[in-house]
Protein backbone atom coordinates (compact mmCIF):
# COMPACT_ATOMS: atom_id res chain seq x y z
CA UNK A 1 0.00 0.00 0.00
CA UNK A 2 1.79 3.47 -0.91
CA UNK A 3 1.90 6.08 1.85
CA UNK A 4 1.20 9.75 0.68
CA UNK A 5 2.90 12.75 2.44
CA UNK A 6 2.70 16.48 1.70
CA UNK A 7 6.12 18.06 0.91
CA UNK A 8 5.80 20.45 4.32
CA UNK A 9 5.05 16.89 6.20
CA UNK A 10 2.58 18.73 8.31
CA UNK A 11 -0.45 15.74 7.31
CA UNK A 12 -0.58 12.56 5.77
CA UNK A 13 -2.75 11.47 2.86
CA UNK A 14 -5.29 9.44 3.17
CA UNK A 15 -4.78 6.02 1.08
CA UNK A 16 -6.71 7.58 -2.09
CA UNK A 17 -4.07 10.09 -2.23
CA UNK A 18 -6.84 12.75 -0.61
CA UNK A 19 -6.19 15.62 1.43
CA UNK A 20 -9.26 16.58 3.65
CA UNK A 21 -10.12 20.28 3.94
CA UNK A 22 -13.15 20.69 6.20
CA UNK A 23 -13.75 17.11 5.06
CA UNK A 24 -13.60 17.76 1.64
CA UNK A 25 -11.30 16.77 -0.70
CA UNK A 26 -9.95 19.40 -3.01
CA UNK A 27 -8.61 19.34 -6.46
CA UNK A 28 -6.03 21.09 -8.03
CA UNK A 29 -4.67 20.59 -11.91
CA UNK A 30 -2.01 18.07 -13.06
CA UNK A 31 1.79 18.48 -12.25
CA UNK A 32 3.63 19.87 -15.12
CA UNK A 33 6.65 18.32 -13.78
CA UNK A 34 7.21 15.22 -12.01
CA UNK A 35 10.51 13.47 -10.11
CA UNK A 36 11.28 9.91 -8.98
CA UNK A 37 13.47 8.70 -6.97
CA UNK A 38 14.11 5.20 -8.66
CA UNK A 39 14.80 2.94 -5.35
CA UNK A 40 14.70 -0.85 -4.93
CA UNK A 41 16.44 -3.46 -8.23
CA UNK A 42 18.51 -4.76 -5.72
CA UNK A 43 16.02 -5.71 -3.38
CA UNK A 44 13.40 -6.71 -5.99
CA UNK A 45 16.07 -9.24 -7.98
CA UNK A 46 16.83 -10.72 -4.39
CA UNK A 47 13.48 -11.77 -3.77
CA UNK A 48 13.67 -13.39 -6.46
CA UNK A 49 17.00 -15.01 -5.94
CA UNK A 50 18.61 -13.05 -9.09
CA UNK A 51 21.77 -11.42 -9.06
CA UNK A 52 21.76 -7.06 -8.58
CA UNK A 53 22.67 -6.95 -12.29
CA UNK A 54 19.11 -8.69 -13.04
CA UNK A 55 17.39 -6.05 -11.07
CA UNK A 56 19.01 -3.00 -12.31
CA UNK A 57 17.85 -4.83 -15.97
CA UNK A 58 14.19 -4.89 -14.85
CA UNK A 59 15.20 -1.33 -13.51
CA UNK A 60 15.58 0.22 -17.36
CA UNK A 61 12.49 -1.89 -18.52
CA UNK A 62 10.46 0.27 -16.11
CA UNK A 63 12.19 3.83 -17.07
CA UNK A 64 10.82 2.93 -20.86
CA UNK A 65 7.17 2.19 -19.36
CA UNK A 66 7.26 5.09 -17.14
CA UNK A 67 9.17 7.47 -19.86
CA UNK A 68 6.24 6.33 -22.55
CA UNK A 69 3.07 6.53 -19.90
CA UNK A 70 4.41 9.72 -18.95
CA UNK A 71 4.30 11.16 -22.54
CA UNK A 72 0.71 9.96 -23.01
CA UNK A 73 -0.06 11.51 -19.52
CA UNK A 74 0.86 14.74 -20.87
CA UNK A 75 3.82 15.89 -18.60
CA UNK A 76 6.13 18.38 -19.52
CA UNK A 77 8.83 16.95 -17.87
CA UNK A 78 10.02 13.64 -16.17
CA UNK A 79 13.30 13.35 -13.68
CA UNK A 80 14.47 10.42 -12.82
CA UNK A 81 17.43 9.92 -10.34
CA UNK A 82 19.52 7.12 -12.20
CA UNK A 83 23.11 7.70 -10.59
CA UNK A 84 24.14 9.30 -7.42
CA UNK A 85 27.18 10.99 -6.41
CA UNK A 86 27.23 8.43 -3.48
CA UNK A 87 26.48 5.72 -5.37
CA UNK A 88 30.52 5.21 -6.42
CA UNK A 89 30.74 4.05 -3.41
CA UNK A 90 29.10 0.74 -4.64
CA UNK A 91 31.18 -2.13 -5.68
CA UNK A 92 33.05 -0.97 -9.22
CA UNK A 93 31.67 -4.25 -10.55
CA UNK A 94 28.42 -2.70 -10.01
CA UNK A 95 29.12 0.48 -11.13
CA UNK A 96 30.47 -0.94 -14.45
CA UNK A 97 27.09 -2.74 -14.96
CA UNK A 98 25.30 0.49 -14.13
CA UNK A 99 26.85 2.68 -16.57
CA UNK A 100 27.00 -0.20 -18.91
CA UNK A 101 23.27 -0.51 -18.95
CA UNK A 102 23.06 3.90 -19.12
CA UNK A 103 25.28 3.59 -22.35
CA UNK A 104 22.82 1.04 -24.07
CA UNK A 105 20.31 2.68 -23.07
CA UNK A 106 21.12 5.97 -24.10
CA UNK A 107 21.99 3.87 -27.71
CA UNK A 108 18.80 1.81 -27.66
CA UNK A 109 16.24 4.40 -27.00
CA UNK A 110 17.58 7.83 -28.35
CA UNK A 111 16.00 7.26 -31.71
CA UNK A 112 12.52 6.72 -30.44
CA UNK A 113 13.05 9.85 -27.80
CA UNK A 114 13.53 11.73 -31.01
CA UNK A 115 11.15 10.18 -33.13
CA UNK A 116 8.57 11.21 -30.77
CA UNK A 117 9.85 15.11 -29.79
CA UNK A 118 11.31 14.07 -26.30
CA UNK A 119 13.88 16.31 -25.30
CA UNK A 120 16.59 14.73 -23.51
CA UNK A 121 18.63 16.75 -20.88
CA UNK A 122 21.51 15.20 -18.25
CA UNK A 123 21.60 16.68 -14.91
CA UNK A 124 24.14 16.49 -12.44
CA UNK A 125 28.13 16.08 -12.97
CA UNK A 126 28.06 13.79 -15.61
CA UNK A 127 30.85 15.70 -17.19
CA UNK A 128 32.58 13.54 -14.64
CA UNK A 129 31.99 10.32 -16.19
CA UNK A 130 34.04 8.23 -18.83
CA UNK A 131 35.15 10.90 -21.94
CA UNK A 132 33.46 7.93 -24.40
CA UNK A 133 29.92 8.07 -21.97
CA UNK A 134 30.05 12.00 -21.93
CA UNK A 135 30.55 12.38 -25.57
CA UNK A 136 27.59 9.90 -26.03
CA UNK A 137 25.21 11.35 -23.95
CA UNK A 138 26.25 15.33 -25.15
CA UNK A 139 25.55 13.77 -28.32
CA UNK A 140 22.29 12.48 -27.31
CA UNK A 141 21.33 16.32 -25.26
CA UNK A 142 22.48 17.79 -28.65
CA UNK A 143 20.17 15.80 -31.52
CA UNK A 144 17.41 16.61 -29.46
CA UNK A 145 17.93 19.91 -28.25
CA UNK A 146 14.82 21.20 -30.77
CA UNK A 147 12.77 18.61 -30.25
CA UNK A 148 9.37 21.01 -28.48
CA UNK A 149 7.71 17.67 -26.71
CA UNK A 150 8.35 16.72 -22.72
CA UNK A 151 11.50 16.57 -21.19
CA UNK A 152 12.93 13.41 -20.34
CA UNK A 153 15.70 14.42 -17.45
CA UNK A 154 18.00 11.90 -15.98
CA UNK A 155 20.41 12.69 -12.88
CA UNK A 156 23.31 11.28 -13.75
CA UNK A 157 26.69 11.81 -10.58
CA UNK A 158 24.01 14.09 -9.05
CA UNK A 159 23.75 15.09 -5.46
CA UNK A 160 21.99 18.58 -4.48
CA UNK A 161 24.38 19.56 -2.08
CA UNK A 162 26.87 19.26 -4.81
CA UNK A 163 24.20 21.10 -7.07
CA UNK A 164 23.84 23.80 -4.64
CA UNK A 165 27.69 24.82 -4.58
CA UNK A 166 28.29 24.60 -7.81
CA UNK A 167 25.95 27.25 -8.32
CA UNK A 168 26.99 28.84 -5.66
CA UNK A 169 30.57 28.75 -6.91
CA UNK A 170 29.41 30.30 -10.31
CA UNK A 171 27.25 33.09 -8.57
CA UNK A 172 30.73 33.61 -6.29
CA UNK A 173 32.33 34.14 -9.87
CA UNK A 174 29.74 36.42 -11.29
CA UNK A 175 30.37 38.33 -8.31
CA UNK A 176 33.87 38.24 -8.84
CA UNK A 177 33.59 39.65 -11.93
CA UNK A 178 31.54 42.73 -11.00
CA UNK A 179 28.47 41.22 -13.04
CA UNK A 180 26.48 40.47 -9.81
CA UNK A 181 26.23 42.40 -6.99
CA UNK A 182 26.14 40.13 -3.38
CA UNK A 183 23.85 42.18 -1.87
CA UNK A 184 21.33 41.76 -4.92
CA UNK A 185 21.49 37.62 -5.10
CA UNK A 186 17.96 36.36 -4.76
CA UNK A 187 15.93 33.18 -5.56
CA UNK A 188 16.17 33.56 -9.26
CA UNK A 189 20.00 33.92 -9.35
CA UNK A 190 20.20 30.59 -7.68
CA UNK A 191 17.96 28.99 -9.86
CA UNK A 192 19.17 29.89 -13.06
CA UNK A 193 22.49 28.64 -12.03
CA UNK A 194 21.11 24.93 -10.90
CA UNK A 195 21.32 22.03 -13.22
CA UNK A 196 17.72 21.99 -14.07
CA UNK A 197 17.71 25.49 -15.12
CA UNK A 198 15.16 26.29 -17.62
CA UNK A 199 12.86 23.29 -16.67
CA UNK A 200 9.18 23.62 -14.98
CA UNK A 201 8.89 24.10 -11.09
CA UNK A 202 9.19 20.43 -9.57
CA UNK A 203 5.43 19.58 -8.93
CA UNK A 204 5.59 16.19 -7.41
CA UNK A 205 8.66 14.08 -6.18
CA UNK A 206 7.81 10.01 -6.33
CA UNK A 207 10.04 7.23 -4.42
CA UNK A 208 9.55 4.02 -4.66
CA UNK A 209 10.68 1.12 -2.91
CA UNK A 210 8.87 2.57 0.65
CA UNK A 211 11.97 4.56 1.87
CA UNK A 212 11.11 7.85 3.33
CA UNK A 213 13.59 9.92 2.66
CA UNK A 214 15.17 12.36 -0.37
CA UNK A 215 18.66 10.90 -0.65
CA UNK A 216 20.10 14.33 -1.28
CA UNK A 217 17.84 14.62 -4.76
CA UNK A 218 16.40 17.84 -5.69
CA UNK A 219 16.47 19.04 -2.59
CA UNK A 220 16.16 23.14 -3.16
CA UNK A 221 13.45 22.43 -6.11
CA UNK A 222 11.23 20.24 -3.52
CA UNK A 223 10.54 22.78 -1.70
CA UNK A 224 6.71 23.27 -2.63
CA UNK A 225 6.79 19.75 -4.21
CA UNK A 226 4.00 17.35 -3.29
CA UNK A 227 5.76 14.33 -1.67
CA UNK A 228 4.18 10.71 -2.88
CA UNK A 229 6.10 7.10 -1.74
CA UNK A 230 5.12 4.19 -2.76
CA UNK A 231 5.95 0.75 -1.37
CA UNK A 232 6.37 -0.58 -5.01
CA UNK A 233 9.89 -1.35 -5.86
CA UNK A 234 10.96 0.43 -9.11
CA UNK A 235 11.38 -2.32 -11.13
CA UNK A 236 7.16 -2.46 -10.68
CA UNK A 237 6.55 0.73 -11.11
CA UNK A 238 4.47 1.29 -13.95
CA UNK A 239 1.99 3.32 -15.98
CA UNK A 240 -0.77 2.51 -14.00
CA UNK A 241 1.32 3.14 -11.07
CA UNK A 242 2.36 6.77 -12.52
CA UNK A 243 -1.30 7.44 -12.75
CA UNK A 244 -2.30 6.72 -8.93
CA UNK A 245 0.67 9.11 -7.91
CA UNK A 246 -0.98 11.62 -10.35
CA UNK A 247 -4.09 11.22 -9.14
CA UNK A 248 -2.98 11.76 -5.42
CA UNK A 249 -1.34 14.48 -6.35
CA UNK A 250 -5.09 16.29 -7.77
CA UNK A 251 -6.47 16.04 -4.60
CA UNK A 252 -3.76 17.44 -3.16
CA UNK A 253 -4.42 21.39 -1.42
CA UNK A 254 -1.68 23.22 -2.34
CA UNK A 255 -1.18 26.22 -0.37
CA UNK A 256 2.79 27.44 -1.21
CA UNK A 257 2.51 29.21 2.18
CA UNK A 258 -0.69 31.11 2.15
CA UNK A 259 -4.27 29.78 3.73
Amino acid sequence: MATHVQSNLSSIASADGARAVDGVATPSSGPRHVAIIMDGNGRWAKKRLLPRIAGHRAGVEAVRRVARAAQDMGLECLTLYAFSSENWKRPASEVADLMGLLRHFIQSDIDEFHANGVRLKVIGDYRALDPSLVTLIEGAMARTAGNSGPVIAIALNYGAQDEMVRAAQRIAQKVARGELVASDIGIADIDGELDTSGLPPLDLLIRTSGELRLSNFMLWQAAYAELYFTDLLWPDFDGQALGQALDAFRMRDRRFGGL
